[in-house]
């Protein structure tokens, strides 16, 4: 192999010689002709070699740029949830289980930013146009400026939309994506990576917005690779129960937002419709008093959030006592378990624990250890404690426990929905007058003593 040959480069003007001379043909300076080391060392067909680029242009910290201009969609929640609007050349990504309703809320989406004055073209690679344009009747969409395709070729799709100039592309899905380059089978990993990679470039270059809808695997993440998690700005996932009418389209990932904020919808007969005021809906189905149910006060993102919280506690006809958990985390339960049998002195051998957050609802945060410990507390002991209350805070291994934040905000949106009285970790900061009659606890010992009569 040739060796490659050395480049001089003047340290006066930047040009480029081939070869050293006491003096610059491009600005007449002299002396200042220097070989250039390289970027890098090794063949030049693995390495950067000697060949070098276009200088960067960099900036200080303290400089000011205006933030992205939006777009609103006219639906508050989905505006929520993208941390304000659309930002003009972002890349979104959607995911949800199949048939849970992704399809529905971009249809919806689509016309809403086609109603705002975005050129709006919707790339359907699993649905024929006749089967959305079905669809956008039975939405009462069918007037909405939105163009249709039907196309899986993503050399197509761009050359399409390149000649369009449209400002929104909404692809459904990026697993129906196809390159001609790459010789596997669409949904593979290869073509999920690159055809996410065109797009998002795409997105970039021509200051297009891209939403991607990607399927999800049965664990609940996105199939394919994670990395394109990663070429997003912004990662969607799109939760509910089929059994439920409740849907949540979830933030976990947005570069020009707050992360982890929520939007309710409701699934009805002519789509999705926006909740405003989702503590009411979740605990709008609540009767009586009953054991094992009690309400917790959380935050979503930016948003409080109350929901109900059931268990059940109940003797095991197996040696293995189960543990079961919807909406919430099956370690965390243990956890729960484990320090109220060795802090408190109760027992769950042998008996079978089941808990659940009605309404689809998904609690991540740790603010609901207390919640959790009332509730299986209260079916254990087969009773109910009082409607009008509501119960958050952190437990910790020792049995203490810690307050969490915006515990103003919780009792703010618990008073809201007429409840009167609260119980909270001792440290916790209400802030000024909640209206709410607030007990302290220090530690599980003595919100167990205080609750349920019982040391």
């Amino acid at each position: 192999m040739a060796k490659n040959q050395p480049t001089f480069t003047c340290t006066a003007c930047g040009a480029v010689h081939t070869k050293w001379s006491g003096r610059c043909d491009a600005c007449g300076a002299w002396n200042t002709i220097q070989e250039d080391a390289g970027l890098s060392t090794g063949p030049s067909a693995a390495t950067l070699g000697a060949k070098r680029g276009t200088g960067m242009t960099l900036t200080d910290l303290s400089a000011k740029e205006a933030p992205p201009p939006r777009t609103s969609s006219g639906l508050d929640e989905l505006d929520r949830v993208l941390g304000g609007g659309l930002v003009a050349a972002s890349a979104i990504l959607v995911g949800g289980d199949p048939g849970i309703g992704k399809s529905t809320l971009l249809l919806q989406a689509a016309a809403s930013f086609a109603g705002q004055g975005l050129k709006t073209i919707y790339v359907s690679g699993e649905e024929a146009p006749a089967q959305v344009r079905m669809r956008a009747g039975r939405l009462g969409l069918a007037g909405a400026n939105v163009q249709l395709a039907a196309e899986t070729n993503l050399r197509d799709i761009l050359t399409t939309l390149e000649a369009e100039k449209p400002d929104l592309v909404i692809i459904d899905s990026i697993q129906t994506m196809w390159l001609d380059t790459i010789g596997s089978a669409p949904g593979s990993v290869s073509q999920v990576r690159a055809a996410a990679h065109e797009l998002t470039s795409f997105a970039k270059r021509k200051g297009v917005s891209v939403i991607l809808v990607g399927h999800v695997t049965k664990d609940g993440q996105i199939a394919g690779p994670r990395v394109v998690e990663h070429m997003v700005d912004t990662v969607l996932y799109f939760e509910g129960e089929r059994g439920h009418q409740f849907r949540i389209l979830r933030a976990v990932k947005n570069r020009f937002g707050p992360a982890d904020e929520i939007g309710v919808f409701e699934m009805t007969g002519a789509g999705l419709a926006q909740v405003t005021n989702p503590s009411a809906l979740f605990l709008s189905e609540r009767g009586k008093p009953s054991p094992g149910s009690v309400v917790f006060a959380g935050i979503e993102g930016t948003r409080p959030v109350l929901c109900e919280l059931q268990a059940l506690v109940a003797p095991s006809p197996h040696s293995q006592p189960r543990r079961a958990v919807v909406g919430w985390d099956g370690a965390r339960l243990a956890m729960i378990l484990a320090v109220l049998e060795s802090r408190v002195g109760i027992p769950f051998a042998g008996l079978d624990v089941y808990l659940n957050v009605a309404g689809g609802m998904k609690i991540s945060e740790p603010a609901a250890d207390l919640a959790v410990a009332a509730a299986l507390l209260s079916a254990r002991e087969d009773a109910a404690l009082p409607a009008d209350t509501v119960i958050f805070g952190e437990i910790s291994l020792s049995g203490a426990l810690r307050p969490v934040g915006q515990t103003e905000n919780r009792l703010k949106e618990a008073q809201k929905l007429g409840f009167s009285s609260a119980i909270i970790p001792e440290g916790g900061k209400p802030g000024g007058k909640t209206g709410l009659k607030l007990t302290r606890a220090a530690d599980l010992i003595g919100f167990v003593g205080d609750t349920f009569g019982a040391g």
